[in-house]
């Protein structure tokens, strides 16, 4: 939607959830809008929230609460005249729900084709902690993955165990499989697992934050 719609209040209003989404990966909250646009009273955010919604830049998500309709991450690609496609940012994954479950997607993220080739399912992941850093992965990170349920020896790879999403280098053996984590924090042991786990997806890109 063309700026020149949208309120100089809105507008700064916009820049504050699209930076809290790409730092952390997440919608802000009213009280966190709130304090980030030093208004007085959480029911001011509320009202310029309600007002982007009105105009389809944020859009209500169908188990409860709101998301970006639309981000063009400059990020992805150095060339703004380049093809892309819409990639959906996961937030916090909830038990029990798919990983591209609607009440997961918190935007969609415009990026390069170039990164994302067609054809392909991909998605977006907000990294945390230090386990994968000398893979070049740091905490709050932005990984481009791709969707698929097999991966080979070697992929990094996003693993889901007891409903807990993790990111690390896949080693298959003859009688399990290993998790391995690439970190300088000797605190990062490998998880060792039968079959029995989902894998979400392979890494094929990082975009640091």
């Amino acid at each position: 939607m063309p700026n020149s719609q949208i309120s100089n209040k809105e507008m700064e209003a916009l820049r504050v959830i699209r930076s809290h989404l790409m730092k952390y990966g997440k919608m802000p909250s009213v009280r966190e809008l709130m304090k980030e646009l030093n208004y007085k009273s959480p029911r001011s955010a509320a009202v310029v929230i309600q007002k982007l919604t009105d105009k389809n830049i944020l859009e209500k998500k169908k188990g409860g609460g709101i998301r970006l309709a639309q981000y063009e991450a400059s990020e992805v690609s150095d060339n703004p005249q380049e093809q892309t496609i819409k990639i959906p940012l996961l937030g916090a994954v909830a038990c029990g729900l798919p990983i591209f479950a609607e009440e997961n997607i918190e935007a969609e993220i415009a990026v390069s084709t170039k990164v994302a080739h067609h054809p392909g399912k991909y998605y977006l992941l907000k990294t945390q902690g230090d386990s994968m850093n000398l893979q070049g992965i740091n905490d709050g990170d932005l990984v481009l993955v791709k969707y698929q349920n097999h991966a080979e020896n070697g992929d990094m790879v996003v693993a889901l165990i007891d409903n807990e999403v993790t990111v690390k280098e896949l080693k298959i053996n003859k009688d399990n499989v290993v998790l391995l984590p690439r970190s300088s924090n000797k605190l990062h042991t490998p998880i060792i697992l039968s079959r029995d786990f989902a894998i979400q997806g392979v890494v094929v890109s990082v975009i640091p934050m």
